[in-house]
């Protein structure tokens, strides 16, 4: 896989893009990663979905794990979605109506898209539904914008595609027991996060609440485990790392402070149960994200306890700290060990990703660049050419010599 021209140099032009307290913030992040590795500890990522995929994010995950820097990922359902049509794909956007669909079944503005699809994968396709052509030719000869998006979604045939190939993948991952994330990395591309975690059998796990946004992905992903069966595992993943770094992601108070983890309260009665239970205590919590408000919440934590103290009165955070106070500050803002990394998360992540490498001594084949910079365009087009769509025939295979 290739860097794009990933120098020092553009590193440090990166670097340069980040105000001297971030930079600092950053630095101890790599310092903790590192620490954790040398010791031979582990490292997981909680992902969000929009941001991570247009700025390669999820692509250097996936090569992070291959080299052993990162032993487990939560994730959305959306993501696991955009995977498995190959992370992203060229569309084009015409108007639905003209094409004589109804504007009832049309999203806001009566656009419809059109996969750009090489002729390989469209006949492979072509073998597992029925596919429109007349359909796909006539939008490809209106006016419109071919564009990069997240793939799959809402592109014809690729988006409906996905729906169908989910609900194979759901039987064969009832049939085993598994998470559907683990059945569909079976047939996903290597450079996915889910292809890599199927073949290292490292953790690729949807948390409960990123359930929902991967249509009906996201539904299959629910219905291949039990709720309870999927908190414990993610509680399993998590408590067993030293670092949490959490990726332009929300609602992740529900994540990381699950019914299975002590510290911060929520799974407190679990042990009384008899349940195993973690301790996000002496964790590393990194939080990379661009809200300015999450640094607010964390320095009024450490100034004079404001957070803490609203809960032990019982009083609403947001009325105490007169910010817009979302739920995952809280933990986030209490946890002694966190680290708030304000930035773009395309900036600050190949400057993490590049440095941890050279600590550790690993060679990366694949580090991701801000997707508005030259060689962010160039890596995004990499993406949609050599990254694959899910393969049936691949799962179908592994599945019949799986145990």
């Amino acid at each position: 896989m290739p860097l794009f021209g990933m120098t020092e140099k553009k590193i440090e032009s990166y670097e340069a893009q980040l105000n001297p307290e971030t930079i600092n913030f950053v630095q101890q992040s790599i310092n903790k990663i590192v620490e954790a590795k040398e010791k031979g500890r582990k490292v997981a990522v909680i992902l969000g979905s929009g941001p991570n995929l247009h700025e390669g994010v999820t692509t250097l995950m996936a090569e992070l794990m291959d080299k052993g820097v990162v032993d487990g990922i939560s994730t959305s359902s959306a993501v696991i979605s955009h995977e498995l049509a190959g992370v992203l794909d060229k569309v084009k956007r015409v108007n639905g109506i003209k094409l004589g669909i109804s504007g009832n079944l049309l999203p806001k503005g009566d656009f419809f898209e059109i996969t750009q699809l090489p002729q390989e994968w469209l006949g492979m396709i072509d073998q597992e539904m029925n596919i429109d052509h007349d359909l796909m030719q006539r939008g490809n000869q209106l006016e419109g914008n071919v564009i990069i998006k997240a793939a799959g979604n809402m592109g014809y045939p690729m988006g409906l595609r996905s729906e169908h190939i989910a609900k194979e993948i759901l039987g064969v991952a009832k049939a085993y027991g598994l998470p559907f994330e683990t059945a569909a990395g079976w047939g996903a591309d290597p450079r996915t996060m889910i292809g890599v975690g199927a073949r290292k059998e490292l953790p690729v796990l949807v948390s409960v609440p990123q359930l929902i946004g991967g249509g009906g992905v996201g539904l299959c992903i629910g219905d291949s485990i039990s709720i309870t069966e999927r908190c414990m595992k993610m509680a399993q993943m998590l408590g067993s790392a030293d670092v949490l770094i959490e990726s332009a992601v929300a609602l992740t108070q529900e994540i990381h402070d699950g019914p299975f983890e002590t510290y911060t309260g929520h799974g407190v009665w679990g042990n009384w149960d008899g349940y195993k239970i973690f301790s996000l205590k002496n964790k590393t919590l990194i939080r990379i994200d661009l809200d300015p408000n999450l640094k607010r919440a964390w320095d009024m934590q450490r100034q004079d306890s404001s957070v803490q103290n609203a809960i032990d009165k019982g009083l609403p955070k947001t009325k105490l700290t007169g910010i817009p106070f979302r739920m995952e500050m809280s933990g986030f803002a209490r946890l002694e060990t966190s680290i708030p990394v304000v930035g773009d998360i395309g900036v600050i992540w190949p400057v993490i990703a590049w440095h941890v490498a050279k600590e550790l001594k690993i060679e990366l084949d694949f580090i991701n660049h801000p997707q508005q910079s030259e060689e962010g365009q160039l890596m995004r087009d990499w993406i949609v050419d050599e990254i694959h769509p899910f393969d049936r025939e691949k799962m179908i295979k592994i599945g019949r010599s799986y145990l």
